[in-house]
C-alpha cells in the first residue's frame, strides 16, 4: 500500500495497492489515520461488487444503512445509490443526490465519521465533488466571529432537501412535512466540537442542513450570524472560488473515503444531464462524532 498526498492540495492522499481482503489491521489503522489527517483518501484501482464494497466497509466500522428506502441498493440494502440510470427500466437509488453543502446525516442524532463513494459511471464533463474542510475553516474565521460562536449550539434538520417519495404524489405538503418532522425532528449540537482523533476544532454546520443558531439555554440567535458563517467558509459562493472550496476529482476504479465529521461536501452535477452512478456506504468508527456535550472553546 502507498499513500501520496495530493500534489499542490491541503486535501488528498492517493492509496495505490489497497486491497480491502488482504489488508492487515495495521494496513486499516494507516487507512484511517490518512483520512482523519488528509480528510480524503483515493483508493485507486478498485473493482468491487456491491458486496464486496459493504465488506470493505466493515473492515472500517459499523456501516450504517440510509433509513429511507428509497435510496438502497436493491441486493445490498447498506448501500445508498445515487443514480440517473435506469436498470432494466427501473429507478434504482435517487437521481441528483447531494447539490449542497452538507455533512452526511447531520440531521440525526448520532453522524458517523467516514463516508466512502465509489463511482459506478462517470460523467465525461464534468467529474467530482466540492469540500470545504471545516477544522481550517473555524482557524480561518476573525476573532469576533470566533467569540459569538463560543458557547452556542446549532439546530439541523432534513426539511429545507428532503426528497419527495414515490408515494408522497398527491399527498398534501403539509402532511408529508409533518410526517418528515417526526420521523427525523430536528437535532441540536455544539456549534464546534473537538475532533476526538485529531484534537482540530470543527466548525459543524452546513447550508443545506442548518436552520439555526442558540445559546446555552436554547434561545434562538439572530440568523444574521448564521449568514456570516455560510459566507465566511464559502457556502455561499455560487462560483466555488472561495480559497476554503476544494474540488475533488475522480476517475474509473477511484474510491473516495473522507472525513465526515470535519468535511461538508456538495455534489457536483452538471447542467445538461449525464449518466452518473454512485454508491455510497456510510461507517461509525471508534468514538461518536465528538466525545462532549460541550461545545470547544
Amino acid at each position: 500500500m502507498k499513500i501520496t498526498p495530493q500534489a499542490g492540495k491541503t486535501l488528498g492522499a492517493s492509496v495505490e495497492g489497497f486491497d480491502h481482503a488482504a489488508a492487515s489491521d495495521d494496513d486499516i489503522a494507516t487507512l484511517k489515520q490518512t483520512v482523519y489527517t488528509r480528510k480524503i483518501a483515493v483508493l485507486k484501482g478498485q473493482d468491487l461488487s456491491p458486496k464486496q464494497f459493504l465488506e470493505l466497509g466493515k473492515r472500517l466500522g459499523r456501516p450504517e444503512t440510509y433509513y429511507e428506502p428509497m435510496y438502497q441498493h436493491p441486493e445490498v440494502e447498506e448501500i445508498f445509490v445515487s443514480s440517473n440510470v435506469p436498470k432494466d427500466g427501473k429507478q434504482i437509488g435517487v437521481p441528483k443526490t447531494g447539490k449542497f453543502w452538507h455533512a452526511d446525516y447531520m440531521f440525526m442524532p448520532d453522524p458517523f465519521g467516514l463516508t466512502l463513494i465509489y463511482p459506478q459511471v462517470i460523467p465525461q464533463k464534468s467529474r467530482g465533488t466540492y469540500f470545504i474542510d471545516m477544522g481550517r475553516a473555524y482557524e480561518a474565521l476573525p476573532e469576533d466571529l470566533k467569540q459569538d460562536i463560543e458557547g452556542t449550539y446549532a439546530r439541523h434538520s432534513v426539511r429545507k432537501y428532503f426528497k419527495i417519495r414515490p408515494h408522497d404524489v398527491y399527498r398534501p405538503i403539509s402532511e408529508i412535512l409533518e410526517e418528515v418532522e417526526t420521523k427525523t425532528p430536528p437535532v441540536v449540537k455544539p456549534t464546534t466540537f473537538t475532533h476526538p482523533f485529531t484534537g482540530e476544532t470543527v466548525l459543524y454546520l452546513s447550508e443545506g442542513f442548518t436552520v439555526g443558531l442558540e445559546d446555552a439555554n436554547g434561545v434562538p440567535i439572530d440568523e444574521a450570524l448564521l449568514r456570516r458563517l455560510f459566507e465566511a467558509t464559502g457556502q455561499l459562493d455560487d462560483e466555488f472560488t472561495h480559497p476554503g472550496i476544494h474540488l475533488q476529482s475522480f476517475e474509473q476504479g477511484d474510491l473516495l473515503v473522507w472525513d465526515n465529521r470535519s468535511l461538508i461536501h456538495r455534489a457536483l452535477h452538471t447542467a445538461t444531464p449525464e449518466p452518473t452512478v454512485s454508491f455510497r456506504v456510510t461507517v461509525h468508527d471508534e468514538r461518536k462524532l465528538y466525545d462532549t456535550e460541550s461545545p470547544a472553546a
